[in-house]
């Protein structure tokens, strides 16, 4: 994929994305942003790890006055710079990233912690995240459906317009063994013409156990909150002080 293909990509990304009916972007960073504040009320620092095109990091950025961003796509980088001038975003994999200082809290939304293809992969990570925590910091992950709770066939679709370009997208997903495989089609109209593209996203099914095992690996404490805000539920875990 070219540079020039991931800028519109990620442009297509957010416009769906950030504009899907039932999706509150604002109100999910207000919650996390309060439950931060309940664990670290003198928190003043955050990284979104996987932060995408900044939808949840608009709205954190004005609650912390450090509020910075890692993602591995470049395209999505360059928009969630665009979004929230004042974050740093680091284009970086969430396995390996080292960026050489610490935050009060860090956030990994949107289920981005199924990636990990396996447990010590998932370990790595939430290692990664807790080199960057400062003493008695909070680490709050989304994470992906559970062998337990996941639907095979599940389909969905969703559409956006504007003057400008009108989108739709449709997703299927099924069970490859301890993975879903989610197959999602866009199509784009504008003033140009059609187009249309696949993607395909691989996702690891955790058990809370695993994901329970990796935080306390990486030396965190953690609760599993089910439910809320998409009925996947939260991890929530702090550092030692």
């Amino acid at each position: 994929m070219g540079t020039e293909y991931g800028r519109r990509q990620a442009a297509i990304y957010d416009a769906i994305y950030g504009n899907r009916n039932g999706k509150d972007w604002h109100a999910e960073a207000e919650l996390l942003a309060g439950q931060i504040r309940e664990l670290k009320p003198d928190a003043t620092s955050l990284l979104d790890v996987a932060c995408g095109t900044g939808n949840h990091l608009a709205t954190l950025a004005k609650h912390f006055d450090t509020a910075d961003g890692v993602e591995l796509s470049a395209g999505m980088a360059e928009v969630a710079e665009a979004k929230v001038p004042s974050a740093t975003i680091h284009v970086a994999d969430m396995r390996e990233f080292d960026l050489g200082r610490r935050y009060d809290a860090i956030v990994c939304m949107c289920y981005s912690i199924a990636y990990p293809t396996s447990v010590d992969e998932l370990k790595k990570v939430l290692s990664r995240m807790a080199a960057h925590l400062e003493p008695g910091g909070v680490v709050i992950v989304e994470p992906w459906w559970t062998p337990e709770t996941f639907l095979p066939g599940y389909f969905t679709a969703s559409a956006y317009q504007t003057e400008e370009q009108a989108i739709t997208r449709v997703s299927h997903t099924v069970r490859d063994g301890k993975t879903s495989r989610m197959t999602i089609h866009y199509t784009v109209a504008d003033a140009d013409g059609v187009e249309s593209f696949t993607e395909l996203d691989v996702l690891s099914l955790f058990h809370i156990s695993e994901y329970t095992e990796a935080f306390e690996s990486a030396g965190l404490t953690v609760q599993y909150h089910p439910g809320p805000p998409t009925g996947r539920g939260l991890f929530i875990a702090t550092a030692p002080r």
